[in-house]
């Protein structure tokens, strides 16, 4: 009788007890499951006919170098921490790849991937609230059948951030703050929808402030994809000049007050020309100063917010450390709707626990009055600009738009006059959630949710002298002032 080896013997003897518990004994010469590819790739394959790019996992960095050696894929490039080879080769070659001892996965390595400035509209949750909500109409919640009024140097409606689908702009109406220097007199005129008032002003600051409150989706040459708050919203362009006088701004204020119901005239339907629900308004003294509620620009804005227009105001430039006040002083009018903002800056990443930024003018630490009321966006914000104009000329980041002849037109520039339009565009989601809204409703949904972010000064009943309740959330907002 022939002697059976131990090795052979305990080999016959496992495969016996798996036998024995029903379960099949794999061929020695069968192939390995083949290892799992990406979605990305498991669509490529099939129609796969020359060659691509994969990543090949392995468990480790000799197992994938092997398995791309064996399958004759043309090494590109090693990631030795993570075990990982980047492989040239055939639809085969990348099938054979997975069927070789020690391969975890193979990744579609040329997926195309889009770079974004939309960090702002990120840490705000405004990108999710327009992806996630719908407004009282059922509409994606972008600020549809809202005009936000800009009161600013001007517009060009011309630019890419206010082309609409069909060939039409954003900029329902355009208007020019005439002032007659000798008689100290201002009239409010309608001029030619597609008027660059910006170039004539010798401006760019209304333009890049327009597209961040409700500037279009556009895609960069680079592939950043620059949009505003409201990708919905209609804008109401009322110029004032670069070099801005008071008179000239509250006579904007004042065309708003007399005009915001039927801002294109009683003839246009306000499907094409929404009303007036909040406007922006990014200038003010250098330096602060005391409220006045006796001025005409606080008589103006509370008599707008018993109409129901909201009033958004730039909190100012000028720092501070809360010894004294240096917030934008109509933007201190406690009246309910009358919001100053502060800036905050997401680091470029999107994050909500960044940080309030240095410029951003605080109020005095004991005095509630002064302090703003919340935080938004507005350091190293992307929007719609022209190298010509000086104010555009102030940032050093131009990019060019879609266009062939969109050259250098967006730009980045930080101030809180980028963080308010980032407000007046959310507060037009907010009444596109509820048109029935109260602009005190608003502000108070807007301030009851801000994030409480831990730069700065500590919150003293809800609210900080630097930043106020904090950076603005938009889902969170509209939640509360939709709820019941």
């Amino acid at each position: 009788m022939r002697r059976i080896s131990r090795a052979t013997t305990g080999v016959a003897a496992t495969a016996a007890a798996v036998l024995a518990l029903g379960l099949s004994v794999p061929s020695a010469t069968a192939a390995p499951d083949p290892a799992d590819v990406s979605a990305f790739l498991a669509g490529q394959l099939p129609s796969l006919t020359g060659t691509t790019t994969v990543y090949v996992h392995g468990t480790d960095l000799t197992a994938a170098r092997e398995a791309v050696r064996s399958s004759g894929l043309a090494t590109r490039t090693e990631f030795a921490k993570i075990g990982v080879v980047a492989a040239k080769g055939t639809k085969a070659q990348i099938e054979s790849v997975r069927t070789q001892p020690g391969v975890t996965y193979v990744e579609g390595a040329l997926k195309p991937i889009e770079l974004t400035t939309e960090t702002s509209h990120t840490a705000t949750r405004g990108l999710e609230a327009q992806h996630t909500l719908t407004g009282a109409d059922g509409t994606a919640l972008t600020g549809k059948g809202v005009s936000v009024g800009i009161i600013d140097s001007g517009i060009d409606p011309n630019h890419p951030a206010f082309q609409e689908a069909d060939g039409g702009t954003a900029v329902v109406n355009n208007l020019k703050a005439l002032c007659d220097p000798f008689e100290l007199a201002c009239q409010v005129l309608e001029v030619p929808k597609v008027l660059d008032t910006d170039t004539t002003a010798l401006g760019g600051h209304g333009t890049h402030v327009s597209g961040i409150a409700a500037g279009r989706p556009v895609t960069l040459t680079s592939g950043e994809k620059v949009q505003g708050a409201a990708t919905g919203a209609k804008v109401v362009s009322i110029s004032t000049g670069a070099a801005l006088v008071i008179i000239g701004a509250d006579s904007a204020l004042n065309w708003v007050l007399e005009n915001h119901e039927a801002p294109c005239g009683e003839g246009v339907s306000a499907a094409e020309c929404p009303p007036i629900k909040v406007t922006n308004n990014s200038y003010g003294p250098s330096g602060g100063g005391a409220f006045d509620p006796e001025s005409v620009t606080v008589k103006l804005q509370r008599a707008l917010a018993a109409e129901g227009v909201l009033t958004v105001w730039a909190a100012g430039n000028d720092g501070g450390d809360g010894s004294e006040s240096l917030t934008n002083p109509p933007g201190q009018d406690p009246t309910p709707g009358v919001i100053s903002v502060a800036s905050y800056f997401d680091q470029g990443t999107g994050t909500r626990d960044g940080a309030v930024s240095d410029y951003s003018s605080r109020g005095l630490a004991s005095d509630t009055s002064t302090w703003p009321d919340l935080s938004a966006p507005g350091e190293d914000i992307t929007s719609a600009c022209r190298p010509y104009l000086p104010i555009c000329s102030t940032g050093l980041d131009f990019k060019n738009g879609p266009g062939a002849l969109d050259v250098g037109t967006y730009n980045t520039i930080s101030g809180t006059s980028m963080a308010a339009p980032h407000i007046a565009g959310i507060v037009a989601q907010l009444f596109q959630a509820r048109p029935d809204a109260t602009p005190a409703q608003v502000e108070e949904a807007l301030k009851s949710t801000a994030h409480q972010y831990a730069d700065g000064a500590p919150y003293e009943g809800g609210s900080s002298f630097d930043k106020g309740t904090g950076l603005v959330d938009v889902v969170a907002a509209v939640e509360a002032l939709t709820a019941g």
